[in-house]
This record gives C-alpha cells, structure tokens and sequence, in this order.
C-alpha cells in the first residue's frame, strides 16, 4: 500500500489566500493523503472558507501562534510522511508523486526529500525556479554549511518528512516568534541521512507583505527570537563538525543579521552577537550603506539612512504586489471563495532532470 501523506496547514486570518492553498493540496496527484487545517484563533472567515472544502479537516482552536498550532497539528495526522504547507503557499501538482518516485528500493525513511521553489506575488504565471546551491542531494553537514555560508534556505514547503524524522526532529520551538520552521528543519536535517533532491516539480511562495511572520520590522521580540535561531542553528552544525571551515560558513551568518537588523537599534544584542562571532575566532564588522543612502547618513546619521532604507524596499514591494495583482485579475484571476473556483497560471518548470 503507498504511504499515506498528511497535508498540515496552520492558518492565521487567511482567508484571502487559503482556498488556492486548499486547491493546491486537493490537486495533489499523489492519491492517499489526508488534509488537515489548524485554524489558529483566526478573527476573520479562515475557518469557515477551509470548511467548504469536503476533502479538509479543521480544527479550530485558540491563538498559539505559529509553533504552538504546528505542535496541534501533528497529532492530529496519521501520515507515514508530513507535508508542512503554509497558509498563502501553493504545492505543483505532481509535488509528492515525483518525490515518492525519487526514492530508491534501499532508501530508509530518513531520507529527507526537498524540491525547487519560486516566489510570487499573485501570478504563479511568473514565478521563476532560480537554482542555488541547495538544489541537489546533501548531507546534514554540507546543507547547513551551504545555507549559513551562503546566506540561503530552502522554503519549508519543499520538504517531505518521514514520519520517523518529525518525530527524531521532536516538537517546533516555541521560545521563537521568528524563523520557527528554520530550526526546526535544522533538528529534521540532524536526524535525516541526507537530503534527496527532486527537480522538475514544486512549490510557489507567495511573498506577502509585512503581516508575514518573517517580517521583522521594529520587533524586539522577533530580534531577540533572531539572536535565538542564530545560535542555535551555529550549536547544531558545530554538533555536526566542529572543525575551521566550520566556523568560517558561521561568521557570514551572523554578521548578515547583524547588518540587517541589530545594529544599531538593539546594542544588548550586538555585544551578544560579537561575543558570539568571537567565540568562532572572528570579529564582526560595522555595516556600511551603498552610495544611495550616504547624503542621508551623513546628516542624520546611520540609524535614520537604514530606516529610510527599509521604507523604500518595503514601498517598491507594496508597488510590485499591487501591480502583479491588478494584472492577475485582468487575465481573469479570483479570489476563491468555494472549492473548485481556483485559477492560476500555468506553472513554469524550466529545470533539468538531473
């Protein structure tokens, strides 16, 4: 008998975007798989739009945020292997079959399988499938090198877990308000033998605005969360190898959030960030500003250039969004409100198979 797959979506106020997540995962080629929502505390429609589709369990249950409705959903599933899918997030069709079809006879259920992904806004039609270092098979060691050296990631949704390894990997953190699904996927990568990397299929993120978990802004919570997974994404690859190739691949790691988001606003966690940065033999460095922005800093200073840097990223993306939007209804795009009414554009592959 094949394996069975469960689908876990934790949702918070989607309702815009969770029927074409819904859409996506009832579309899965692969036939055994059962759905399950986790609504958490959502004050908007979420639930009720995820109950119109027969196919999906929801449960309902009071705000834990992200790590706490994910610790609610796994119980919930029966699944020999567990697809995480986000709530605004899309899976190709053909995701889980072509995953399944890329284990061998001999492979044990700690494999861990991984997929190409494409950011979007609304037209998946546009979505393009950039390859980077993370795209073949890996052991723990070198994917985690290769993301922290590299200042890269694999979206979540690209993952499909064995059972046995959501179990290894234990329960997601929830200490974090930031990059839960990060360190969490570093414990899957530690229990895993490696990763089996499938082209040809995947999945679409959907790049939301500033309500999206990632977002740090001006959180303190979030920045003290980011110090948090920084550390212990360092403990878990020096768990693998503590060797000087090791501890460089680190120091480009912290010194990028340490550019993005500490300096200067939170000082407690620069002193932390630079005990840590010592701790590997290196010393970070202050941030500088490109050209663009030095007739602000020199008046007013480093802070002030940074936030009116932020400002302008985060208009030109509100700008793009609502372009791609405008234009995905023109080409007779909606807003899914009943199963079946899902439309998207045609998905574009252009990756080898091997």
């Amino acid at each position: 008998m094949k394996p069975l797959v469960s689908i876990l979506i934790t949702a918070y106020n989607a309702e815009d975007t969770i029927a074409y997540t819904l859409e996506s995962a009832v579309a899965q080629t692969w036939p055994r798989k059962e759905i399950i929502v986790v609504d958490d505390g959502s004050t908007d429609s979420t639930a009720e739009v995820a109950g119109g589709f027969k196919e999906v369990r929801v449960v309902s249950t009071e705000n834990y945020g992200l790590s706490g409705a994910q610790n609610n959903a796994f119980p919930l599933s029966q699944g020999d292997y567990i697809q995480y899918l986000d709530a605004d997030d899309l899976l190709a069709p053909d995701k889980i079959e072509r995953q399944f079809a890329a284990l061998r006879e001999f492979d044990s259920k700690q494999v861990l399988l991984s997929s190409p992904w494409a950011p979007f806004y609304h037209r998946t039609s546009h979505a393009r499938f950039v390859r980077n270092s993370l795209w073949q098979d890996l052991s723990p060691v070198e994917w985690l090198l290769r993301k922290m050296g590299e200042n890269i990631h694999m979206q979540n949704a690209t993952w499909l877990v064995s059972r046995e390894l959501a179990e290894a990997a234990g329960p997601w953190n929830t200490r974090l308000h930031l990059d839960q699904d990060g360190e969490y996927f570093c414990r899957v990568l530690l229990a895993s033998e490696g990763t089996r990397f499938v082209p040809g299929t995947g999945i679409y993120y959907r790049q939301s605005g500033a309500n999206r978990v990632s977002f740090i802004g001006n959180s303190d919570k979030k920045k003290d969360s980011l110090l948090l997974t920084m550390k212990l994404h360092i403990q878990y690859l020096r768990s693998l190898e503590d060797s000087e190739r090791v501890r460089k691949a680190c120091l480009p790691y912290i010194q990028i959030r340490y550019n993005n988001y500490l300096y200067p606003e939170r000082p407690d966690l620069m002193q932390e960030a630079q005990q840590l940065a010592g701790m590997l033999g290196g010393r970070l460095q202050p941030p500088k500003l490109s050209w663009k922005y030095l007739w602000i800093q020199k008046p007013f200073g480093f802070a002030v250039a940074k936030r009116v840097r932020h400002r302008w990223n985060q208009y030109k993306s509100s700008v793009m969004r609502s372009w791609d939007k405008a234009l995905f209804r023109l080409e007779g795009g909606n807003r899914p409100r009943t199963p079946g009414s899902f439309r998207r554009g045609t998905p574009r592959f252009e990756l080898p198979e091997s």
